[in-house]
């Protein structure tokens, strides 16, 4: 399947997946994430999330859009349809300002994620070295403070623990002053899904799963970023 979304990606000449494609990749991984769908329509946001049921967050669909929230992309927390309304109305028209010349394919509706420990895993290709994991802190922290930690893929469990454990942040994983503790063990297994995707796809040439909310006894990939090598 996750094939079949890459083939399907290059046939239409891109190389940078949506986030509703992002997650449909990840999922074939294994990883857990937010449920999504893409409304095309206002009408059908709406719809949309009255089936995934409130709160629901709305996020620009755009192959053009890196940063959604920087274009006024994202709008979270919305329990009714008329906030619905209201926000997919806005961020039509915060977009359209800001990125006139973007390809908009719609907005994502998805579930709001009970907030855990942001943390992100990324990928990138060193020319000689090939693919590189990287862990950290997630959200806005990872531009903030950079505490993050790689690996070069294939990836061993061990590999994956200390990547965990060298970030200084990870007193925050452990429960800091009462919080909930991540639960190391699945961000581990995170690691190494993503390690022998990215072994198994070289296709693939950027990935960004941030944030990552981390919980005691699970986490899930709130939203992603997938660009692929340009066709040979």
């Amino acid at each position: 399947m996750a094939s079949k979304i890459i083939d399907e990606i290059r046939k239409q000449g891109r190389t940078v997946l949506t986030e509703v494609e992002s997650k449909q990749l990840l999922k074939e991984v294994g990883i857990d994430t937010t449920e999504i769908r893409l409304a095309s329509s206002e009408h059908e946001a709406i719809s949309l999330s009255q089936k995934i049921g409130f709160p629901v967050v709305l996020k620009i669909a755009s192959p053009d859009i890196s940063h959604k929230s920087d274009a006024g992309g994202v709008k979270v927390g919305l329990k009714s349809k008329d906030e619905v309304s209201k926000a997919y109305k806005e961020i039509m028209t915060s977009v359209k300002q800001k990125f006139p010349k973007a390809k908009i394919e719609g907005v994502s509706v998805q579930n709001m994620a009970r907030p855990g420990t942001e943390v992100i895993i990324g990928m990138t290709k060193d020319p000689q070295f090939g693919p590189v994991l990287m862990f950290g802190l997630g959200g806005v922290w990872v531009e903030v403070l950079k505490d993050v930690s790689f690996r070069i893929v294939p990836l061993a469990r061990r590999d994956a623990n200390e990547m965990i454990k060298e970030i200084k942040g990870y007193r925050l994983l452990e429960g800091y002053r009462g919080s909930e503790p991540a639960n190391i063990a699945v961000l581990e297994d995170m690691l190494l899904k993503v390690s022998d995707f990215m072994e198994k796809t070289p296709m693939i040439k950027e990935m960004d799963i941030n944030p990552i909310f981390a919980y005691k006894n699970g986490a899930i990939a709130v939203d992603a970023r997938v660009v692929l090598e340009e066709a040979a």
